[in-house]
């Protein structure tokens, strides 16, 4: 009877396994999945970490119960390598003091922190002076029109420019690229948004000229009340069926916003894709994790600088409980990554900067 016990137990809990290692590894490709189709499905990327974290668990439990049963998670592991060396990629860095170009790619949150009452614009741009980084490419810098702001970046690039989308009571948001390099020309790309854009920026590098493009996707746009309620869920304060319902209406809520991104995130890859005859680096914040049909979208011919000379997670957004990577930055094949970080040291905003030193290849 024990005996018997033991082996419905240990089938049960395989079963439980093998189940998780399926929805680990559709979660994993959803990023496949259009919004504009299936808005609710192209957000289950954000549960990835939660499935392979399980995953782990049931490799500990079969190490120490029932080791010849631990080739499932470990088969799931190998079936969802591709997800996970996006999400949480382990590299060895490659030796920075042979790039031939350093690039800093910063939402700074209008410079306030995400607070009305607060000016981080001196800590900011000191800290950016520190980084002695060739580009920057920042989202949210809309007070970069300021004659004192454009003095202050003036003083360590002398190449400086800011688009603004939106500047009204309710709302401001706008691109901005500080260089070292001469701005030749630069092209809005266009698609529908009210107050996120992208802009393509023509700079001359040596004899090359080099299209830098900064990207801020559309946001979530939830309100205080759903991100509180989310907070509350996270810390175990709401009964099952309220958590259900809460997350039901979240996930609806962040398919809309991810279906709005989809066209933006596919007018981009046509840009990149027309322009390939030049050499490409592509920044920003897409308001979109690394498992996401926006990601993804944008990805395709381009290689993701911290999925190849990145470490771990790199959560770039601090704040309100979204603990996700939604900054990237790619290159084309004119370029090498040999480290790229988020530095979580610095809190002068939501996001933390990404920082990424590129090699310029003799043969792309």
């Amino acid at each position: 009877m024990i005996k018997q016990l033991k082996q419905f137990t240990v089938n049960l809990v395989a079963g439980a396994n093998v189940a998780t290692v399926l929805l680990m590894v559709l979660v994993g490709y959803s990023d496949r999945i259009s919004p504009a189709e299936h808005p609710l499905l192209s957000s289950i990327g954000m549960t990835f970490p939660a499935f392979l974290l399980a995953n782990l668990l049931f490799l500990f439990f079969w190490l120490i119960f029932k080791w010849r049963k631990a080739w499932i998670p470990v088969v799931g592991y190998l079936l969802a390598y591709v997800p996970i060396s996006i999400y949480i990629p382990l590299n060895k860095p490659g030796d920075t003091e042979e790039a031939s170009l350093k690039l800093v790619s910063w939402n700074v949150c209008c410079y306030g922190g995400g607070r009305t009452d607060t000016d981080y614009f001196e800590d900011i741009c000191g800290y950016l002076k520190e980084q002695k980084a060739d580009i920057v490419c920042l989202q949210e810098d809309v007070d970069s029109w300021r004659g004192y702001f454009f003095r202050e970046y003036a003083k360590v690039y002398p190449y400086n420019d800011t688009t603004v989308f939106c500047k009204n009571s309710q709302t401001m948001n706008g691109l901005g690229i500080h260089s070292r390099y001469p701005i030749l020309k630069k092209e809005r790309i266009e698609y529908e948004s009210v107050g996120n854009g992208s802009v393509a920026y023509y700079l001359k590098v040596g004899a090359d000229t080099l299209l830098v493009i900064n990207n801020h996707l559309e946001g979530t746009h939830l309100t205080k009340a759903d991100r509180l309620r989310y907070t509350d869920m996270l810390r175990g304060n709401m009964n099952r069926d309220t958590a259900r319902a809460e997350s039901r209406f979240l996930l609806g809520k962040l398919g809309v916003s991810s279906a709005k991104r989809a066209p933006q995130a596919e007018a981009v890859h046509r840009y990149v894709a027309d322009h390939s005859r030049y050499p490409i680096i592509l920044c920003g914040d897409f308001n979109d994790t690394p498992i996401s049909y926006s990601r993804h979208t944008i990805a395709e011919g381009l290689t993701d600088c911290f999925s190849k000379s990145g470490n771990g997670l790199g959560l770039s957004y601090n704040q309100k409980g979204f603990y996700f990577r939604i900054d990237h930055i790619f290159c084309s094949s004119h370029y090498e990554p040999l480290s790229c970080q988020v530095d979580s040291k610095i809190h002068y905003s939501d996001h933390y900067p990404v920082v990424c030193w590129l090699k310029k290849r003799n043969n792309p």
